[in-house]
C-alpha cells in the first residue's frame, strides 16, 4: 500500500527557467507537490526534439539523480515541465498508480515516435492507446534505476526511442514491470488526441476530461506541436479561472507603482504610423494624458505617411521637451516597416535603464490614462497585450463585431482561428489574464526579454507572414508567452478602411467607419445629458434649443467650407437646386458640394431624430432632406435674411461660431410670436417647424462673420 503523498517526488529537467517552467511550478505549488529540478544552469544539449529525435540529456540527468536516492518505496514522477500542468494532486496520482498494479507506468500516445517500424512490436490493449510517451512516467526508485541502468547514449539521442525499446522488449518489460497509462487516467498527452480533451468545470476546479475514455488525467502534457493547446488549457487548469472565483491568480506577483519611492521604470514607447489613419491628433492627445512621469518615458515615432507629418510635428513642437528622449523616423527616410519595428526595440535594448518597451500602432485609441501603469503592475506576465476591454474593434458599419487585437487560437497554417472562449472573453463574460498565441497593435514587452529570448534583430521578418504575425511566431518559438487582459477598460481600435484624404478635415467623414470616435470628437459633451438633465430649452413656442456639436466640430465644418471656397452668390438663380430658382437666397455651400450628404443624413438620423420624436410627439422622421448647407453672414456680403418660411417639415439651425468673439449681431426672429434668439451658443441647434407657423428672419450681422448650418428636414 502507498501510505501518503510524502512517498512521491516529482523530478523534472529544466536547464532554463522559462515561462512554461514557471507555469508548471505554479500548478505544482497549488497541489503541494514536492519538486526536484535537474540540470539547472546546465546548457541544453538535448536537441530540438519537437521536430527531430532528442532528449537524451534528460535520461543522463535522471540516471545520475536516481543514484542519490536510496528509499526503495519512494515513488518518482518524472515529467517534462515546459509544457505540462497538474490538474490534480499527489494523492489522486498515487492512488491511480497503485491501481495499475505495476511498478512503472508510462504515459501513452496515439501516434508512434520516432521509429514507425517498431509499431508491430508494441503490445495490444483491449482498449486504449498503444504507444509509449517518454514525456511522463511514474515508478518506484529501484525499478527506475534498473530501467535507466543501460543508458550510455549522447545527450542529443532520443529518450523516446530508448524507453520504447525497453518497453517492447518482453523480458525487460516484465523484469521492470512496465505498463502504459493507456486510458489516460494519469497522463494526458495532447499530440494526436486534441479531439479527445475538453475542459470540465466542477466545484470550483477545472479538469481536463478525456471524453473518449471518460477519464480525468492528473497531468496534462502539450507534447510535440500542441503548445498552443496546452497554453489554452492552462488558462483554466487547475483553478486559474473558474466560474465561481473568476481569475484566481491575476492579482498575484504584481509590481505596485503606487507609493513607489524610487523612480518609475523607464519605458520606451514605440509609435508606428504605417497607413493613413483617422483621428491621429486624438491619439497624441491621449498619449499626453497617460498618467506616467514623462521624464521616465522615451518616444520612438515611426511615420511613413506624409499626410500625418502635420500632426506629428505639432505634437513634437509643443511637447517634445517633456519627455526624456525622442527619436523620429519620418517618411523622407523611406524606412520599411520591419526595420522600423526592429529599430524601436533597439532603442530600448541599447538603453541600460530601459525596463519596458510599449508598442502602439496609431490606430490605438487609449481611453484609460492608467493603461501603462496597469500593464507594468501586471509584472508576472512577460508580454502583456491591453486587449482594450476586449471591446470589439470598431469596424464601422456594425459596432460590436468580434474583432479585437488578439486571437484566441491559430489555424493549421498560422492564421486566425476562434477559440472556444473567445466570444466570452471579448464580451466580458470571462474576465482575467489570458495566454494567447497572437496579439497586435498595442503591447508591453519586458526589456529583459529583448536582451535574452527576443534578442534577435529579425523578430518581425518572415517570408510569408505579416510583421505582427512573424513577431508572435518568433516569440512562441522562443517559449515566450503572450497575455491579454480584459480586467480593465482600456479603449479600442480604429478602422482604417475607406479613409479618404481628399478633404481638409478627413475625420469629419468617419461617422460610418468609426462612429464612436467621430461622436467623441464632434458631438457636444453634453449631448447625452439632453433628456436626462433637461438641457433642451424652449426660447420660443415650439422652438427647441439644445447642444449638438463640439467646438472642434463647429470649427472643422467652417474650415472645411472655407477651404472648399465655392460660396454661392446669394442670387435667386441657383443651378444647385431643383428648378434652378431660390426664393430666399443665401451665401452658402451645400453639403452635396463637399460630398457630405450621406454623413449629414447619418448625423440627422442618429442625433436629431430622437430629439424630434420626443419634442414633437407622434411625428416620426426619416431625416430626409433636399437642402442642407452652411450659410455665411457678413456685414459687407449678406448681413441678414428677409422673413420667410422654410421648405421643410422642421428645420435645424446650428450655430457654428461664437457671438462677440467672432461676430456681432445676428440671431433668428420668429415673427408670429415676436420672439427672437439673439445670442446663439456655439454648437447649439435650434429646431423649429418649417412651414406655416414659424415665419422667421435672420437678424443683421453687424461685425465679423457668422456661420450657421441649416437643414430642411422632411421637405
Amino acid at each position: 500500500m502507498l501510505s501518503a503523498s510524502g512517498n512521491l517526488l516529482v523530478v523534472t529537467v529544466a536547464t532554463k527557467e522559462t515561462d512554461g517552467f514557471r507555469r508548471f511550478m505554479r500548478s505544482a505549488r497549488h497541489f503541494n507537490y514536492t519538486i526536484k529540478v535537474l540540470g539547472r544552469g546546465e546548457p541544453w544539449k538535448g536537441g530540438d526534439y519537437m521536430t527531430t529525435p532528442g532528449g537524451g540529456q534528460k535520461v543522463r540527468l535522471l540516471k545520475a539523480g536516481l543514484q542519490e536516492m536510496k528509499e526503495e518505496d519512494k515513488v518518482i514522477l518524472f515529467i517534462d515541465s515546459y509544457d505540462v500542468v497538474f490538474a490534480s494532486g499527489p494523492k489522486e496520482l498515487l492512488k491511480k498508480f497503485q491501481q495499475t498494479r505495476h511498478k512503472v507506468v508510462f504515459s501513452a500516445e496515439t501516434l508512434i515516435w520516432p521509429d514507425r517500424h517498431l509499431e508491430d512490436k508494441h503490445p495490444h490493449f483491449r482498449e486504449g492507446k498503444r504507444f509509449l510517451g517518454s514525456g511522463g512516467f511514474i515508478g518506484y526508485v529501484p525499478n527506475l534505476k534498473e530501467m535507466v541502468a543501460d543508458w550510455t547514449g549522447e545527450d542529443n539521442d532520443s529518450d523516446q526511442l530508448f524507453f520504447t525499446k525497453i518497453y517492447i522488449n518482453p523480458e525487460k518489460r516484465k523484469s521492470i514491470n512496465i505498463t502504459l497509462d493507456n486510458r489516460c487516467r494519469m497522463f494526458q498527452n495532447l499530440h494526436g488526441s486534441l479531439d479527445e480533451v475538453v475542459l470540465k468545470f466542477e466545484d470550483g476546479q477545472v479538469r481536463a476530461r478525456n471524453v473518449l475514455y471518460d477519464t480525468l488525467p492528473v497531468v496534462v502534457h502539450g507534447n510535440g506541436p500542441t503548445k498552443l493547446q496546452i497554453n489554452y488549457l492552462s488558462n483554466y487548469i487547475p483553478t486559474v479561472w473558474t466560474f465561481e472565483t473568476g481569475c484566481s491568480g491575476c492579482l498575484e506577483d504584481l509590481r505596485p507603482l503606487s507609493g513607489l519611492k524610487s523612480e518609475y521604470p523607464l519605458v520606451v514607447i514605440g509609435i508606428f504610423i504605417q497607413q493613413p489613419t483617422p483621428f491621429v491628433s486624438v491619439f497624441f492627445e491621449s498619449l499626453l494624458k497617460l498618467e506616467y512621469p514623462k521624464n521616465r518615458l522615451k518616444l520612438f515615432i515611426y511615420n511613413q505617411e506624409q499626410h500625418h507629418e502635420v500632426e506629428v510635428s505639432s505634437f513634437l513642437k509643443d511637447h517634445e521637451k517633456a519627455y526624456q528622449g525622442v527619436k523620429v523616423i519620418g517618411p523622407e527616410e523611406n524606412m520599411d516597416r520591419v526595420a522600423s519595428r526592429n529599430l524601436g526595440l533597439d532603442m530600448c535594448r541599447q538603453d541600460k535603464d530601459c525596463e519596458y518597451f510599449f508598442s502602439m500602432d496609431i490606430e490605438v485609441v487609449l481611453k484609460n490614462k492608467d493603461t501603462l501603469k496597469i500593464l507594468i503592475e501586471q509584472n508576472e506576465f512577460p508580454i502583456s497585450d491591453t486587449c482594450y476591454n476586449c471591446s470589439p474593434k470598431n469596424t464601422g458599419h456594425t459596432q460590436g463585431r468580434l474583432w479585437t487585437n488578439f486571437w484566441g487560437a491559430l489555424s493549421a497554417d498560422g492564421y486566425y482561428a476562434r477559440s472556444e472562449d473567445y466570444v466570452d472573453i471579448v464580451q466580458g463574460r470571462r474576465v482575467g489574464v489570458w495566454n494567447v498565441p497572437y496579439l497586435t497593435k498595442v503591447y508591453l514587452v519586458k526589456a529583459s526579454l529583448l536582451h535574452e529570448e527576443l534578442s534577435s534583430n529579425d523578430l518581425f521578418s518572415s517570408g510569408t507572414l505579416d510583421l505582427d504575425m512573424a513577431f508572435c511566431h518568433n516569440a512562441r518559438n522562443k517559449g515566450v508567452f503572450m497575455y491579454v487582459t480584459n480586467m480593465h477598460t482600456f479603449g479600442r481600435m480604429l478602422s482604417t478602411e475607406n479613409y479618404q484624404m481628399s478633404h481638409l478635415h478627413n475625420d469629419l467623414w468617419q461617422i460610418f467607419e468609426n462612429p464612436k470616435d467621430w461622436e467623441e470628437r464632434y458631438i457636444h459633451e453634453n449631448y447625452t445629458k439632453i433628456m436626462r438633465d433637461k438641457l433642451i430649452e424652449t426660447p420660443c413656442p415650439d422652438v427647441y434649443w439644445f447642444p449638438l456639436f463640439s467646438d472642434i466640430g463647429c470649427d472643422h465644418i467652417v474650415q472645411e467650407m472655407e477651404n472648399f471656397g465655392q460660396w454661392s452668390g446669394g442670387r435667386n438663380t441657383d443651378t444647385r437646386i431643383q428648378g434652378g430658382y431660390e426664393n430666399v437666397p443665401t451665401i452658402d455651400i451645400h453639403m452635396t458640394q463637399i460630398n457630405y450628404e450621406k454623413e449629414w443624413q447619418k448625423l440627422l438620423l442618429d442625433y436629431i431624430a430622437p430629439i424630434t420624436e420626443t419634442m414633437y410627439p407622434g411625428y416620426y422622421t426619416k431625416a430626409q432632406f433636399d437642402l442642407a448647407f452652411v450659410v455665411r453672414y457678413k456685414p459687407d456680403e449678406q448681413p441678414f435674411l428677409r422673413p420667410h418660411h422654410d421648405a421643410s417639415t422642421f428645420t435645424i439651425n446650428i450655430a457654428l461660431n461664437q457671438k462677440v468673439l467672432d461676430y456681432q449681431g445676428g440671431g433668428c426672429r420668429f415673427i408670429r410670436y415676436n420672439c427672437s434668439v439673439e445670442a446663439p451658443r456655439k454648437g447649439w441647434a435650434l429646431m423649429h417647424p418649417g412651414r406655416l407657423t414659424h415665419y422667421h428672419e435672420g437678424l443683421r450681422t453687424t461685425a465679423g462673420t457668422r456661420y450657421i448650418a441649416v437643414s430642411f428636414v422632411d421637405p
